[in-house]
């Protein structure tokens, strides 16, 4: 566990729960601070923590210095993986709360968010309801690019059925004012998710699954440095994308 916030907490007489208020974030956020040393908050949240706790910065996430000392463009890498299914859901959660602005989900299925995530519509509802903006890009499932694709990987849970599963979980939730989906055959051989200025980008292996394949987690700090780049490649897959119907955005 992060036993140095534990102690600041234990020492200022409070509460997972009143510092969540404190900061304004979920609780299950400052739970997962607690249990992970290595889950690393926002630079501006955790100067919000440190104050409110009256101790410092460093002392409560040495990580984050470690980080900033950091030069190169290689400083915008938070974390990587060798799996996507070694990401914890708990990071994936806490991008998902934490975005105010946008979330942007360019799986070419993204049937796993569904998975992992049993309430995400839920609280993809309430995201939009805020003013955060959403949308999806996903593969067509009828189209020849998702059918070679389905030949490559030969299993029985098909690329065209992994897609129809999140475009059934988009419908049911819309329209929503705020949530759009467009197809696109632009990313079968990568997935990027934006939260704001974080994202979690994947580039598929040969024929291997999605889960299979590494990952990288993205800050932005610099203009034109690794994360602008990979966004500006999820605008250009948005842009070029057809409508998705039945949900908000459609026709």
């Amino acid at each position: 566990m992060n036993q140095a916030l534990r102690d600041a907490l234990i020492e200022a007489g409070m509460t997972a729960v009143q510092l969540a208020r404190r900061v304004d974030v979920a609780v299950k956020t400052v739970e997962r601070w607690l249990a992970d040393p290595a889950r690393v908050p926002h630079a501006e949240t955790r100067m919000r923590v440190a104050e409110v706790l009256g101790v410092s910065v460093d002392s409560l996430w040495p990580r984050a210095v470690k980080e900033a000392l950091k030069l190169g463009h290689d400083r915008e890498i938070v974390a990587s993986y060798p799996f996507r299914n070694l990401c914890p859901t708990s990071v994936w959660a806490e991008l998902i709360d934490g975005a105010r602005e946008r979330i942007f989900m360019a799986g070419y299925t993204s049937y796993f968010l569904w998975q992992d995530h049993p309430r995400i519509a839920d609280r993809l509802k309430v995201k939009a309801s805020a003013g955060c903006q959403i949308r999806f890009v996903v593969g067509d499932p009828d189209s020849e690019v998702t059918r070679r694709r389905e030949e490559v990987e030969g299993v029985p849970l098909t690329v065209s059925t992994r897609i129809r599963i999140t475009l059934d979980q988009l419908t049911k939730m819309g329209p929503v004012p705020g949530i759009e989906a467009r197809f696109s055959d632009d990313h079968i051989a990568s997935s990027v998710f934006i939260f704001d200025d974080e994202l979690l980008f994947t580039p598929h292996i040969a024929n291997l699954l999605g889960h299979e394949s590494p990952m990288f987690h993205l800050r932005r700090l610099e203009a034109d440095g690794l994360f602008d780049r990979f966004a500006q490649h999820a605008e250009a897959l948005w842009v070029g994308g057809r409508p998705v119907p039945d949900v908000s955005g459609g026709t």
